[in-house]
């Protein structure tokens, strides 16, 4: 089975599993598309995208010119009855109505311009590396969920057939034991055995319908608190694993780990703001431009004059250069604090990249020993499988009691148990790797 899980298909809205439900049936591949159309940390991660895209323009980086427009409508009263130096006495009314349309266009900022942009363009990627460890995760997280419900599933089947046959067992020896008109031992052991198996069994259907639940809740398809009917996963336990070298999965590690990519990014951001912050030190030269047109009406409320009535039109344009020559070295200790933001950045990097190295370390050295405990389990399984079943033939025969033949089903239930639990481990550690190394990613590409 590849678990190659189609992320940018979503990314990219290319949503084919738009109409996908839950049947009676549910494979891997189909509990991640599920989850990946009802996801809302996706669905808000997506938005974040759109936000970036639509920033990540010129406009928003300040290289267009900004144009406004102010209209102002003012009345005034003015009482000149007492004063005799006026050339209006009387009461005046004087209304002004004054549009204004400026324009101002930034011509030089030190670079300031060019590196928003690239800035915004680097704030992009970032939202979109995001939403990939958020896919990444989800994906992660419902695999895990799904084949640790598959291997809850499986216990249970093995626990309902070790019920069946202690049940056969005991209803055979209450029927022979009726007629016989006695209680033998065997009877009661197989009575006390039916009933601790379905104990068993009542414990592991609930473990299974509760996986089953966690994984629901990670589809987000429907209420835990709902009742639904249990589907069949149709994907075992038994998958095909692909090799996995140790050199070429920590070489893979800088170029395709989703978190160390997310790293560099911010190595970046911080880079262009230490460029951004150098920008203040340039000179700055710019434009500005008005169109002033201006309309006055005057009245003398006590009529000793005929109402008069002005227009005036104003035009101006500047270019305005302005240098900083001193403000207590602030741009200068703006430009060092970012640059020691920066080396926080970068050693915060390195720190990532040994931690993330070491773990998948030690995560390879699990998948080894988890491969090997699978394959040691598998021939166990075998060997107490094939003793289990010579037992019980002994026991037909009357040459196994029944306290002996109970020891060997103990050790088949014991050895499947096991085997379930190692199979998850193995997967449960290959998964791991296989986001670690970005091959969630990297195999839908190819």
């Amino acid at each position: 089975m590849r678990i190659s899980l189609f992320l940018f298909t979503y990314l990219l809205g290319f949503h084919s599993y738009t109409q996908l439900e839950l049947s009676d049936s549910l494979s891997a591949k189909d509990a991640v598309f599920i989850a990946l159309k009802n996801n809302y940390d996706i669905q808000a991660s997506n938005a974040q995208i759109d936000i970036s895209n639509k920033n990540n323009t010129w406009s928003e980086a300040g290289l267009f010119p900004t144009v406004n427009l102010n209209i102002g409508y003012n009345n005034t009263i003015q009482d000149n009855s007492n004063n005799p130096f006026t050339f209006t006495p009387g009461v005046i009314l004087s209304r002004n109505l004054a549009p204004n349309l400026s324009l101002n266009l930034n011509l030089f900022s030190g670079f300031a311009v060019k590196i928003s942009k690239e800035r915004l363009e680097k704030l992009e990627e970032q939202s979109k590396g995001n939403a990939l460890l958020v896919v990444e995760s989800t994906i992660l997280d419902v695999l895990k969920a799904y084949y640790s419900a598959r291997a809850q599933y499986d216990r249970l089947i093995t626990l309902n057939e070790l019920k069946k046959n202690a049940k056969e067992r005991y209803l055979y020896y209450q029927i022979k034991n009726k007629y016989a008109n006695s209680t033998s031992i065997e009877e009661l052991q197989f009575k006390n055995q039916y009933f601790t198996d379905s104990t068993n069994a009542l414990v592991q259907e609930y473990s299974y319908k509760n996986a089953i639940r966690n994984l629901y809740l990670l589809m987000n398809n429907q209420s835990i608190e709902e009742e639904v009917d249990l589907p069949i996963l149709t994907d075992s336990l038994s998958l095909n694993f692909p090799i996995i070298d140790f050199n070429d999965a920590q070489n893979s590690l800088k170029t395709n780990n989703q978190q160390l990519k997310n790293q560099l990014l911010g190595i970046e951001l911080q880079q262009l703001n230490t460029s951004f912050q150098k920008s203040f030190l340039y000179p700055t030269l710019s434009l500005q431009g008005a169109f002033v047109p201006s309309k006055s009406w005057f009245k003398d409320l006590n009529e000793t004059f005929q109402p008069v009535e002005t227009e005036v039109l104003t035009y101006n344009g500047s270019i305005n250069l302005r240098y900083t020559i001193f403000n207590n070295w602030k741009n200068k200790r703006a430009v060092e604090v970012s640059k020691i933001q920066e080396s926080i950045a970068i050693m915060n990097y390195e720190s990532m990249k040994k931690k993330v190295s070491s773990s998948l370390a030690n995560l390879i050295d699990s998948y080894k020993g988890n491969a090997k405990l699978v394959e040691l389990s598998t021939m166990n399984l075998k060997y107490a499988s094939q003793t289990f079943e010579l037992a019980e033939k002994r026991f037909k025969l009357g040459t196994l009691n029944s306290v002996e033949l109970m020891v060997f089903e103990n050790n088949y239930q014991n050895q499947v148990l096991q085997h379930y639990e190692f199979l998850f481990n193995k997967i449960n550690t290959f998964l791991e790797i296989y986001r670690l190394t970005g091959k969630l990613t990297l195999d839908y590409q190819k």
